[in-house]
């Protein structure tokens, strides 16, 4: 079995893969402190629970965009799997598609990994938004290369600059709209009405330019946490992906066994 590692800057979420299935997956809040023996004293008795042996894991592969935890899933894969684990975009799991921006060195992991994973899925122009601890906007034409995109304050970071910053506003959850009225009657609402419309309006207004810059038939993927409530409320996404990141990694890690 091969373990994904995708470490992001809110969340590490760690996926069991038997072929191209996703066998089990769990989460963990990320903190570049946490070593090496505490992931495995977690992980280990999370696997215990479904049944999963330590020697079941044939094969390791990370993703991530926090760079001070990288040694100590180096210190997982080698003290308790006995294996070094690979790394998105380097050595036998480098990135094998043409990045073309100015700095292709600068491309987060998780961002070349949705536009791998979307291109073997997908034909044609691509736009793939991400929502993340920032929500991300990532164009990938019909040949299979990463051409740019844009990176946007998430909707949770908004909320908490939002509430952070002003005196007496509370600190509301992301939902789905309680009415279809853009006119809140109450504190709490007009927050809700102005950060969740707000920012459908934001995704579907970059949509439309990219798809006029691109100038071609463009289908939009949206993929994490928040792609599932959101689409309930736009029509502007064609498929919705939450795996997106995940099955990037599983389709690199298996290219480097091919090698």
């Amino acid at each position: 079995m091969l373990l994904a590692v995708d470490v992001g800057n809110t969340n590490v979420v760690f996926a069991l893969f038997s072929g191209k299935q996703i066998k089990a997956r769990w989460r963990i809040a990320t903190d570049p402190r946490r070593t090496g023996d505490e992931y495995a004293v977690w992980l280990l008795q999370l696997m215990a629970v479904e049944g999963i042996a330590r020697d079941a894991i044939t094969q390791m592969i990370v993703s991530t965009v926090v760079p001070r935890a990288r040694h100590n899933f180096e210190v997982l894969g080698e003290k308790y799997f006995r294996m070094t684990p690979l790394f998105a975009g380097e050595g036998a799991a480098a990135w094998d598609f043409p990045i073309d921006v100015d700095e292709p060195r600068s491309l987060g992991a998780d961002r070349a990994l949705n536009a791998l994973a979307a291109h073997a899925r997908h034909a044609g122009d691509l736009i793939v938004v991400d929502f993340g601890t920032a929500t991300t906007f990532d164009v990938v034409d019909f040949n299979g290369a990463y051409k740019g995109g844009i990176i946007a304050p998430g909707i949770n970071l908004s909320l908490d600059a939002l509430v952070d910053r002003t005196a007496k506003l509370p600190r509301i959850a992301i939902e789905s709209p309680r009415s279809a009225s853009v006119i809140g009657r109450n504190t709490e609402d007009q927050m809700l009405v102005g950060v969740f419309w707000g920012y459908v309006a934001m995704m579907e207004g970059l949509i439309e330019r990219l798809r006029a810059e691109i100038g071609r038939p463009a289908r939009v993927i949206a993929t994490g946490g928040l792609a599932i409530l959101f689409d309930k409320h736009t029509e502007i996404f064609d498929i919705v992906d939450p795996d997106l990141t995940l099955d990037g990694l599983a389709l690199l890690a298996e290219r480097a066994v091919t090698q």
